[in-house]
């Protein structure tokens, strides 16, 4: 069976009780049903990760005793950045959940022309929370050990403004460029990937973004939808430069 792995975003250490309650409580001993003295993993998005075990379930509350620290680290060498025009509901939980899987290091929702979701006011917060809820729940399911951060939503133009002079290489997806991953020469530094929403990004905005320092780059030859083209770069990415390239 395999040892479910949770995460706790507190400093963590050998012999500290832990006390969850609400959601996390009712996910261990309803959903897992897991009773005391079953094994868990615990971790805190700092790196490495502890055993630990539960000591005591109620109906609504667990405690957890955390055991021994276990060094090990399951992150790309590859330092992954997507920044992904908002999608319409489950498109942008499924394009974050699986980018975290994929190794991404961090996520930049941005509203564009061609955004058709509303996000005035408290629904920005609200919708970075959910995001960020699917990016743990996506560290606990595949393993790894550091929780990339989903930023605040932006607008496409005010972020283009600051990222101008960041390194590392910088690629915008456009299905009638020439150039191909196959191409390109290996990075110096992180690799930042523009990826619009349903529609894709507007041709101004795709000029908007040459200016700033992207390099246009095309997937084939077949046009792709929006989480399908992020995902599809990623995993390329990753075999070419990243971890993939290892095994």
């Amino acid at each position: 069976m395999r040892i479910p792995r949770i995460y706790q975003p507190v400093a963590l250490r050998r012999g500290q009780l832990i006390e969850l309650d609400g959601q996390a409580a009712v996910h261990l001993t309803r959903v897992l049903r897991l009773r005391a003295g079953d094994a868990l993993v615990l971790f805190n998005g700092e790196g490495g990760e502890f055993t630990a075990r539960l000591v005591e379930a109620g109906r609504r509350s667990a405690r957890i005793e955390v055991g021994e620290f276990i060094d090990r680290e399951l992150e790309s060498p590859l330092q992954l950045v997507l920044a992904q025009g908002v999608s319409r509901g489950e498109r942008m939980d499924y394009t974050v959940q699986k980018a975290v899987e994929l190794g991404v290091s961090r996520i930049l929702p941005l509203e564009t022309v061609r955004s058709t979701v509303n996000l005035d006011g408290e629904r920005r917060v609200k919708r970075r929370a959910h995001w960020q809820g699917v990016v743990n729940a996506a560290c606990e399911q595949s393993g790894r050990n550091r929780v990339p951060v989903v930023e605040p939503v932006r607008g496409l133009a005010d972020w283009l403004a600051e990222v101008t002079d960041e390194p590392g290489l910088k690629l915008v997806l456009h299905h009638r460029a020439e150039q191909s991953l196959a191409e390109l020469p290996p990075p110096e530094g992180p690799v930042t990937l523009l990826v619009g929403p349903e529609g894709g990004l507007s041709e101004e905005e795709i000029e908007a973004a040459l200016a700033c320092g992207f390099q246009p780059l095309r997937l084939g030859h077949r046009v792709l939808r929006t989480e399908t083209a992020a995902l599809a770069a990623m995993s390329v990415l990753q075999w070419l430069w990243g971890d993939y390239a290892e095994d």
